[in-house]
């Protein structure tokens, strides 16, 4: 057999695949249970409405054939819904919205639909590991977007390259760092991008999760935003259907088009029943979307103040379901891990920019995070 093709050798380690087995195998090793406070995994599924929903559709003769290859209508107007009350922004279904099987998904083919090989793709540092395997599976170049602690994490696109860049990914509330979008972001991200040329992805996974009374704030709001750029919008969070890889890429008429004519060659739909669960999730009650963020917010709070009796510098948390904190020197993430017993994502894995901070993940049993904080404050005391 002939070697790995290049692109799969491009591909950096996956991030979350080596994390988890680094806690599995702290897990094995002697003494008190283990914590995980470092994987974001929704701990907290959809509404029932949601999973009945799911289970009369798998049992209706229709849903076993091939789905639409763009989804089904109905979903594609129930997101464009969404996007309109919620957001203020008004979508056209047809034009405007490809349907996803899971927002990860589209990191790779946004790359794909919108690079050529050799060209850049600023990616914000501190953020989310996956960003980068798109980059390399299009052959592009990785252009760090360095965010700014001093400016509140605001990337810093004033000083970014402007010659031969075809996206900058951002994601607000952010991914690592757990900010909302600082003031004026997106009109400056809308200027960036008319200036070089460069389409705007805008990661809008925990848009719905904000706190201290923040609005969601979606990037398409901005005035001429749809003229250059997208956003994805995940139901793993709002709706915690994590596992049933649902999502949108919405916005700009042709990079929608784009990411519809790959999937065309690529996949044959998602299956119609998840996509009936995902039009009752849109269009049904909404309680739960607002009770799954007080539910992370009042643990938020619990972190700050566990954390407030430490030598921790004040962490950072106005929305997603994390905490990012600055360790304190002499502390690590490992050391946590194997001395502490309690896990953390360690920074350096979300970019140079991330070391010596830690991200705390909220998508945790009460009675996890209350014993881990007992830890933390242990350790950082």
């Amino acid at each position: 057999m002939r070697s790995r093709p290049a692109r799969l050798e491009r591909l950096p380690e996956q991030y979350f695949t080596a994390l988890l087995a680094r806690v599995a195998h702290a897990a094995r090793e002697d003494g008190p249970p283990l914590l995980d406070l470092g994987r974001g995994n929704p701990e907290v599924g959809p509404p029932s409405h949601v999973v009945e929903r799911l289970a009369a559709a798998a049992q209706e003769a229709s849903a076993h054939g091939y789905p639409p290859f763009r989804g089904l209508p109905e979903l594609r107007e129930a997101i464009a819904g969404r996007y309109r009350d919620e957001y203020g922004v008004v979508l056209d279904p047809e034009t405007e919205v490809a349907v996803m099987p899971g927002t990860k998904t589209a990191l790779v083919e946004l790359a794909l639909v919108l690079a050529e090989r050799g060209s850049g793709i600023l990616l914000p540092d501190p953020g989310y590991p996956d960003y980068p395997s798109g980059v390399a599976l299009a052959a592009a170049r990785l252009l760090p977007l360095r965010l700014e602690p001093e400016a509140g994490w605001a990337p810093d696109l004033a000083g970014a390259p402007r010659k031969d860049v075809a996206a900058v990914y951002l994601n607000f509330p952010s991914n690592p760092c757990a900010v909302a979008a600082p003031p004026g972001v997106f009109h400056e991200a809308v200027r960036y991008a008319e200036q070089s040329g460069a389409a705007v992805v805008h990661d809008f996974a925990y848009g719905d999760l904000m706190f201290d009374g923040r609005r969601p704030e979606s990037f398409l709001a901005e005035p001429g935003a749809r003229d250059v750029g997208v956003e994805m919008f995940s139901m793993s969070k709002t709706y915690g259907m994590a596992g049933w890889r649902l999502g949108f890429v919405v916005g700009n008429a042709e990079i929608v088009a784009r990411v519809d004519l790959l999937q065309d060659h690529v996949r044959a739909g998602i299956f119609t029943a998840v996509q009936q669960a995902g039009i009752a999730a849109l269009t049904g009650p909404q309680n739960s979307v607002e009770e799954r963020r007080a539910r992370y917010e009042a643990r938020r709070d619990r972190v700050i103040a566990a954390l407030q009796r430490t030598r921790v510098r004040p962490p950072v948390s106005e929305g997603s379901f994390y905490v990012w904190l600055r360790l304190p020197d002499g502390i690590s993430a490992g050391r946590l891990l194997t001395e502490f017993r309690v896990a953390l994502a360690p920074g350096e894995g979300f970019g140079a920019s991330g070391a010596g901070w830690a991200r705390l993940s909220l998508a945790a049993s009460d009675a996890s995070l209350d014993a881990g904080l007992e830890r933390l404050v242990e350790a950082f005391s």
